[in-house]
C-alpha cells in the first residue's frame, strides 16, 4: 500500500521516485503537456534572483491550470502557440531532460505574462541579479526573440527593464 502516489488524475508516480532530487521539474513536464519550465521558477534556477520559489511555474498552451500534490504546487500559465518556443532540453539529477525557458526568453515570458510590470520601480522588485545580467544574459538573444514576439507593450516593457538593469 502506498507505492504509487497520484500527480494528478490520469498521472501516476510510484513513491520511491518522488524522493529523487528534482523530481519536481521532471513532473512539471509530464503533468500538463506541452509545457516547459519559465517565469521565476527558470529565473531562480539560473540564479538571476535570489528568492526561493515554492512553487514550480511553467508555461503552456493549454489553458492555464494550477495541481497540488504532494511534491508541491504546480502552476502553468497559457501562452499562445506562436510564442511557444525558446526552451531547451537541461539534465536533472534523475538522468532525465527537462524542458525549461532559456534565461532570456524566462524574462521575456514572465514580462509578457505580467503587463502589471511597467515601471522602473516595478522592474528593481524583480530583484535581477545585477552580476548574471552583466555577464551571462545574452541581449543580442533577447532582440531576436523581442522580434519574434512582436509586441509593441513588450518593448517598452524591455526596454524599462534595460534602463534599471544596463543604465542604457
Amino acid at each position: 500500500m502506498g507505492y504509487i502516489v497520484q500527480l494528478k488524475n490520469g498521472v501516476y508516480a510510484f513513491k520511491e521516485w518522488t524522493s529523487t532530487h528534482g523530481v519536481d521539474m521532471i513532473a512539471a513536464n509530464l503533468m500538463y503537456r506541452p509545457s516547459y519550465i519559465s517565469l521565476h521558477s527558470a529565473l531562480a534556477h539560473y540564479g538571476m534572483i535570489p528568492e526561493f520559489v515554492a512553487h514550480t511555474t511553467s508555461v503552456t498552451t493549454l489553458k492555464t491550470a494550477t495541481f497540488n500534490n504532494e511534491l508541491g504546487t504546480f502552476a502553468y500559465r497559457h501562452l499562445k502557440a506562436e510564442f511557444f518556443w525558446g526552451y531547451r532540453f537541461i539534465d536533472s539529477a534523475s538522468q532525465r531532460k527537462i524542458l525549461m525557458a532559456s534565461p532570456e526568453k524566462a524574462l521575456l515570458d514572465l514580462l509578457y505574462l505580467t503587463p502589471g510590470l511597467k515601471s522602473e520601480d516595478d522592474m528593481l522588485q524583480l530583484r535581477l541579479d545585477e552580476d548574471y545580467m552583466a555577464s551571462e544574459f545574452d541581449l543580442d538573444q533577447v532582440r531576436l526573440y523581442l522580434d519574434r514576439f512582436n509586441s509593441k507593450a513588450l518593448n517598452k516593457r524591455f526596454n524599462t527593464l534595460q534602463k534599471v538593469y544596463f543604465n542604457d
